[in-house]
C-alpha cells in the first residue's frame, strides 16, 4: 500500500504539478522531509503513530519512502497549485488535509498505519491542517516558520508526553 501511495504521489506530480517551477518549492520540499525523518528520531521509541510495512518495504524503507519521496514531491504538488486569495488558501488547505486524511484512512483500515499513546485519527486531521498552513507559511517566510516549528514540536513533545531528552542530564 505504500508503495501504491508513493508512485500515485508521483504520477499526481507529472500531471499536475508545474515542473518548470520546483526549484520554487525545494526549500519546503527539504523541509518537510527534515520534518518527516525529525519525528522518526524524536520518537523511536515512543511512536504516535506508526507506518507499517507492506510486502515489499521493511519499516525503516517505508518511513524513507514517505520522509524523501511522497511527502517532499506532494509539497511540490500542493505548493505549485496554491492560490492568491485568502479565502481559496483556506479552502486549498482543507481539500489537501481532506485528501491526506482519506489517505490516512485507507491505511489504517488495511492495517498500514496504527495509532499509539492517544494519538487519533482525528488528530491526525487537525495536523494535517496544521501542516499544510506551515508548509504554505515555509515557503512565504522559511525563518518565522522555524521557530513556529519548534513551538509546534515542544506543544506536541509535552501534550501527548513523549519522552524526550534535551540534554545530558535530564
Amino acid at each position: 500500500m505504500h508503495i501504491t501511495v508513493a508512485i500515485l504521489t508521483i504520477m499526481a506530480s507529472f500531471k499536475w504539478g508545474k515542473w518548470n517551477t520546483w526549484r520554487e518549492y525545494h526549500a519546503s520540499m527539504l523541509f518537510i522531509a527534515t520534518g518527516g525523518l525529525l519525528y522518526e528520531y524524536i520518537v523511536r521509541d515512543y511512536s504516535l503513530w506508526k507506518f507499517h510495512p507492506d510486502f515489499l518495504l521493511g519499516h525503516d524503507m517505508t518511513v524513507i519512502v514517505y520522509a524523501l519521496i511522497t511527502m517532499p514531491v506532494s509539497v511540490f504538488l500542493y505548493l505549485s497549485h496554491f492560490p492568491i486569495h485568502w479565502v481559496d488558501r483556506l479552502r486549498y488547505i482543507f481539500l489537501w488535509s481532506g485528501i491526506y486524511i482519506a489517505v490516512e484512512w485507507i491505511l489504517l483500515a488495511l492495517g498500514g498505519i496504527t495509532y499509539a499513546h492517544g494519538w487519533t485519527f482525528w488528530y491526525s486531521f487537525l495536523f494535517d491542517l496544521v501542516m499544510f498552513s506551515v508548509i504554505a507559511l515555509h515557503h512565504r517566510y522559511p525563518l518565522p516558520t522555524y521557530v513556529l516549528s519548534i513551538f509546534i514540536i515542544y506543544f506536541l513533545i509535552s501534550y501527548f508526553h513523549v519522552p524526550f531528552k534535551l540534554f545530558k542530564n535530564d
